[in-house]
C-alpha cells in the first residue's frame, strides 16, 4: 500500500439524529415534545488514529452522540438558538476537536416551510 503522507485532519459527520424536546414559546409547544433534527460536523487530527490502528486512538463520536442524546431527549428549551448553543457546547468539552458547526432543525416550526434552523459553529 502507498504511504500516504500529509493533513490527517478529519471531519466527522453526525447526520439526522432525531430527538425529541420540549421547545418553544407557545403553549403548545410547552406542553408537547417536538422533533428536532441535529446535524454536526467537526474536525480533528486523526494521526494517531491512521497511525495506530486503534479505537483509543480516534475520537470517539459515539459518546458525544451519547451525551447530545442524553441532554436534549425530553429536555425543556426556550430557544432554538440556545439549544444549539448547548448542544456546540457539548461537542467542544473534547479537547481533541478542533473546529465544530451544529445545525440544528425545527421541522414545522413555520406555516409553508419543512423547517426552521439555526447554525452555530466554534473552533480552537
Amino acid at each position: 500500500m502507498t504511504e500516504v503522507i500529509g493533513n490527517h485532519q478529519a471531519r466527522v459527520r453526525i447526520k439526522d439524529l432525531l430527538l425529541r424536546a420540549y421547545i418553544g414559546i407557545k403553549e403548545e409547544e410547552i406542553s408537547n415534545q417536538q422533533d428536532v433534527l441535529i446535524n454536526v460536523s467537526l474536525t480533528y487530527d486523526a494521526t494517531e488514529a491512521v497511525n495506530r490502528n486503534e479505537i483509543s486512538a480516534a475520537l470517539n463520536y459515539r459518546t458525544i452522540t451519547k451525551q447530545i442524546i442524553h441532554h436534549v431527549n425530553g429536555n425543556r428549551f426556550v430557544l432554538l438558538e440556545r439549544l444549539t448553543h448547548e448542544v456546540l457546547t457539548i461537542v467542544m468539552e473534547h479537547e481533541a476537536v478542533q473546529w465544530a458547526q451544529v445545525e440544528i432543525d425545527k421541522p414545522h416550526a413555520l406555516r409553508y416551510a419543512e423547517s426552521v434552523s439555526v447554525c452555530l459553529e466554534a473552533h480552537r
